[in-house]
C-alpha cells in the first residue's frame, strides 16, 4: 500500500474527513516524530510519518482516506521514566481525539510499554495484535428537525440508567437490539420513560472505555464504564450496527429519538483519569504520546503518578492541551452529538490546581466563558479521594451538584438512625445552607437517595450489610457504611410483616425524594423495586445482578411512583425556583413555610435538636409561592401539610390551626392503609402509621363538600 501524504492542518486535532480525504493531527510536545499507521481488513499495517509539526501538533493530510479506515499511531521520542517520558514506538496508540474505536483490548503483557520485570526498562514487543484501532468517521448525519427539549433544570426529573442494563432483558425490545443504543431508542423503552414521567435520562459512561486487566483476569469486566480511553468516541460495545464508525450514527439516532419524545440526554463523563493506570499500567494512548503533559506526576519522582481518583492516575488539568482536549470533547458531544448536559465524575479532581480544589480554577473559567458548554446542564459529583476533595456546596454558579448530604441525611432519617430533624428539614427544603450563599437556586441540589454506586432503594430497606462476594474481592470492596436498615431480617424473606414494612419504607423514601425542593434523580429500576441482591458495588457485574429484571416488576410500586411524579409536575409548590424564607411573602398573612411537632405546635429549639425525635410536619404555603411563568405571570399553588413519621409505631398528629383553611384532604399516604381523598379538619387528630409520609392539601372553605364524617 502506497500512501501519499500532504502537510495538512494542525486543527482540528483528530482525524477529520472532508469528503476527499482525511486530515490527521495529534498533540505531543516531546515526540521526535510520529508515525501514522493504517490497517487493512486482514490486519496488515502500513506506516507513514506525519510530515509537519505546528505548535506541537503533528499533522498530515492523506487524500482518498475515507470513513471506516482503521488507524493508530506510533510515537518516536524519549524513554526516560525518571523524567516521566514513556514514548515507545513498539506500542500502537489510540488517537486521543479519535471519534470511534474498532475492537476491544485483548489484555496481555505486550500492551505495557515497560518490561514487566524491570519497570524502568522499555518493552520492545509490538502491541498491535492486542490493541484496538481508531477509526475515521463520517461526520455527516441527517438530524432532520431535531431540537433540544431545553427542560428548565428546576423542572427536570432525572433518571440514571445504563444503556445495557436498562434494555438487556426488556421483552419489548428485539433481542438483537438489547444492550445497545438502538435498544434504548426503541419505542418500548422510550414509551416506558415517557409514561413514567421523567424528563431526562442520565447515562452511565458511554465514552469508549477499557475493562481493567485485573478485572478481566477474574473473569469479570468493567460494567459501569468509569475507565475511559476515548473522550470523543461512543463506546463500541453498545452498538448494534457495527464498530467501524457505525456506533456514532447509532448514538445520534438514539439522541434524536429521545428528543422526539421530549427526553433530554445527560452523559456521565469521566475526565479525571483514564484506563492507563499508574507507572505499572498499560500504554494505550495518552501515556505514550506525552505522559508528563497528560498526567499529573509526582514532583518528588516523576516515575510515579499523583492519584486523586483511586484509579492510579489523574489527568493534568494544569496543562493547556489537556484542558483543550476536555473542552473540545464537551463541545463535540453538544454540537455534533446533540446531548443536553453532563454529570462530571469526581469533579473536584478537575478543579484542582497545584493541590487544593479551587473554585477559580482554569477549568471553571473555561466552562463559564464557553458559549456552547455554559448553556447545557452541568452537574458535578463534588468530591474525589484526595485531601479536601469533599466539596458539596462549593461549586460555582452555573453548576448543580449531586447532593451527598441529602442522600446521607434522608437515608439516616428513614433507617431510624439518631439524628437532627433540622438536618432533614434543610435537605427537604433544598439545602439553602449549601447553595444559597453562592447565588444559586434550589435547582443546584441534585437530590438522590440511591445511585449506581451503592444499594438500590429496595436493597436499602432489605440489607444491613453489603453482599459483594460475586465481585471476587472477599466482600472487601464497596462502602461498609450504607445507612440502611433491613426492616427485620437480612435479605429475602417470606415474613408478611417485614415485606409490608419494606414496601412502606420504599414508598416513603420515594415520596421524600419527589417532594423535596431541588431536582430529583431516580436510580433506574427503583420505581419498581429492582434489587441487586445486596451488592453495593456492582461495577464489574455485566449480568443479572445489574440488569433490570422486567419480569419481577412491582406493579403497585411502579403505579405509585408514576403518580408521585405526576403530583410533582402538577404542583409548583414542590419545585420552587426560589428559596423558602420562613416569613410571609406576596401579601400572604402566613409564612411560606412552617414546621410543627406532632402536637400541632410550632417546633421549638428543643424539638429541632432532639436526637430521638422522628416525627414532624411541614406547612407549605401556596399563596407565598414566589414564581412567575415565561411571560411574567404569577404562579400560585394550593397549600400543603406534609406529615413525616420515621418511628416504627404509629404517631398521632394534630392538624395545626390557623393555617388558612378549616379542612384538609389526603393526597398521598405511603402506608396505603388509608383511602386517598379522606378529609380531616384543623385540630383533628390524624394517625400516621410507622415509616409513613402523609400529604394533606388545604381546601378553601368554598371547596369543602360534605364535611360530616370527614375523618372516618
Amino acid at each position: 500500500m502506497t500512501i501519499t501524504i500532504w502537510p495538512g492542518e494542525p486543527e482540528p486535532l483528530g482525524a477529520t474527513f472532508d469528503g476527499s480525504g482525511t486530515n490527521f493531527s495529534v498533540f505531543s510536545e516531546i515526540a521526535d516524530h510520529i508515525e501514522l499507521c493504517f490497517f487493512d481488513d486482514d490486519g496488515n499495517e502500513t506506516r507513514v510519518t506525519l510530515p509537519e509539526v505546528t505548535a506541537f501538533a503533528h499533522h498530515g493530510y492523506v487524500p482518498g482516506v475515507k470513513p471506516g479506515q482503521r488507524y493508530g499511531y506510533r510515537v518516536h521520542g524519549p524513554w526516560d521514566t525518571s523524567e516521566g517520558h514513556r514514548c515507545n514506538p513498539h506500542k500502537l496508540l489510540l488517537d486521543p481525539y479519535g471519534k470511534a474505536v474498532e475492537g476491544q483490548i485483548e489484555w496481555d503483557s505486550v500492551l505495557y510499554a515497560h518490561d514487566q520485570s524491570k519497570p524502568d526498562a522499555i518493552d520492545t514487543r509490538d502491541s498491535a495484535p492486542n490493541q484496538a484501532r481508531s477509526v475515521v468517521v463520517n461526520p455527516f448525519f441527517e438530524w432532520a428537525n431535531d431540537r433540544p427539549p431545553k427542560v428548565p433544570l428546576g423542572e427536570s426529573i432525572i433518571y440514571e440508567a445504563h444503556v445495557k442494563g436498562l434494555t438487556m432483558t426488556h421483552p419489548g425490545v428485539p433481542e438483537e437490539l438489547r444492550g445497545t443504543y438502538a435498544g434504548l431508542a426503541h419505542p418500548a423503552i422510550i414509551d416506558y420513560l415517557v409514561e413514567l414521567g421523567v424528563t431526562a435520562i442520565e447515562l452511565l459512561p458511554i465514552h469508549q472505555f477499557v475493562p481493567e486487566h485485573f478485572t478481566v483476569e477474574k473473569g469479570l469486566t468493567n460494567y459501569w464504564g468509569y475507565s475511559s480511553i476515548g473522550f470523543l468516541a461512543p463506546h463500541n460495545a453498545y452498538s448494534h450496527a457495527g464498530d467501524r464508525g457505525e456506533q456514532v450514527n447509532e448514538f445520534k439516532s438514539m439522541v434524536r429519538a429521545l428528543h422526539d419524545a421530549g427526553l433530554e440526554v445527560i452523559l456521565d463523563v469521566v475526565y479525571n483519569h483514564t484506563a492507563e493506570g499508574n507507572h505499572l499500567g498499560a500504554s494505550l494512548s495518552m501515556k505514550g504520546f506525552d505522559n508528563p503533559a497528560y498526567y499529573r506526576l509526582s514532583k518528588e519522582d516523576k516515575r510515579f503518578y499523583v492519584d486523586y481518583t483511586g484509579t492510579g492516575n489523574t489527568m493534568n488539568m494544569q496543562h493547556p492541551n489537556v484542558l483543550k482536549l476536555i473542552m473540545d470533547s464537551l463541545r463535540y458531544w453538544v454540537t455534533e452529538m446533540h446531548v443536553d448536559g453532563f454529570r462530571f465524575d469526581l469533579a473536584s479532581t478537575l478543579a484542582r490546581e497545584d493541590h487544593a480544589v479551587d473554585r477559580l480554577s482554569a477549568f471553571f473559567d473555561l466552562i463559564h466563558q464557553d458559549p456552547i458548554i455554559n448553556r447545557v446542564k452541568l452537574i458535578a459529583e463534588p468530591w474525589d479521594i484526595g485531601d479536601g476533595g469533599y466539596q458539596v456546596g462549593n461549586f460555582p454558579a452555573l453548576w448543580s451538584e449531586w447532593n451527598g448530604q441529602y442522600r446521607d441525611t434522608v437515608r439516616d432519617y428513614w433507617s431510624g438512625a439518631p439524628g437532627s430533624l433540622a438536618d432533614f428539614a434543610s435537605r427537604f427544603t433544598g439545602s439553602s445552607d449549601l447553595y444559597e450563599w453562592s447565588g444559586r437556586r434550589p435547582s443546584a441540589s441534585i437530590n438522590f437517595i440511591t445511585a449506581h454506586d451503592g444499594f438500590t432503594t429496595a436493597d436499602l430497606v432489605s440489607y444491613d450489610n453489603k453482599h459483594n462476594d460475586a465481585n471476587g474481592e472477599q466482600n472487601r470492596d464497596g462502602d461498609s457504611h450504607n445507612r440502611s436498615w433491613n426492616s427485620g431480617t437480612e435479605g429475602p424473606t417470606d415474613d408478611p410483616a417485614i415485606i409490608a414494612t419494606r414496601k412502606v419504607r420504599q414508598r416513603s423514601l420515594l415520596t421524600t425524594l419527589f417532594l423535596s425542593q431541588g431536582v430529583p434523580m431516580l436510580l433506574g429500576g427503583d420505581e419498581f423495586g429492582r434489587s441487586q441482591g445486596g451488592n453495593n458495588n456492582a461495577y464489574c457485574q455485566d449480568n443479572a445482578i445489574s440488569w433490570f429484571d422486567w419480569e419481577t416488576v412491582d406493579e403497585e410500586l411502579l403505579a405509585f411512583t408514576k403518580r408521585l411524579i405526576r403530583f410533582r409536575k402538577d404542583r409548583p409548590m414542590f419545585r420552587r425556583h426560589h428559596w423558602l424564607q420562613g416569613e410571609a411573602t406576596h401579601g400572604s398573612e402566613l409564612n411560606d413555610v412552617g414546621w410543627f411537632n406532632p402536637a400541632g405546635e410550632a417546633m421549638t429549639t428543643q424539638d429541632w435538636n432532639s436526637g430521638f425525635a422522628r416525627s414532624m410536619s411541614v406547612f407549605l404555603n401556596g399563596e407565598g409561592l414566589v414564581a412567575t411563568g415565561p411571560r411574567g405571570e404569577r404562579i400560585v399553588d394550593d397549600s400543603f401539610l406534609v406529615l413525616f413519621n420515621a418511628h416504627w409505631d404509629a404517631v398521632d398528629f394534630t392538624v395545626p390551626e390557623g393555617l388558612g383553611g378549616s379542612m384538609w384532604q389526603v393526597q398521598i399516604d405511603t402506608s396505603t392503609t388509608k383511602t386517598r381523598d379522606l378529609l380531616v379538619a384543623e385540630n383533628d387528630v390524624w394517625e400516621v402509621d410507622g415509616w409513613t409520609v402523609t400529604v394533606l392539601q388545604r381546601l378553601d372553605n368554598d371547596k369543602v363538600i360534605n364535611p360530616p364524617g370527614h375523618n372516618q
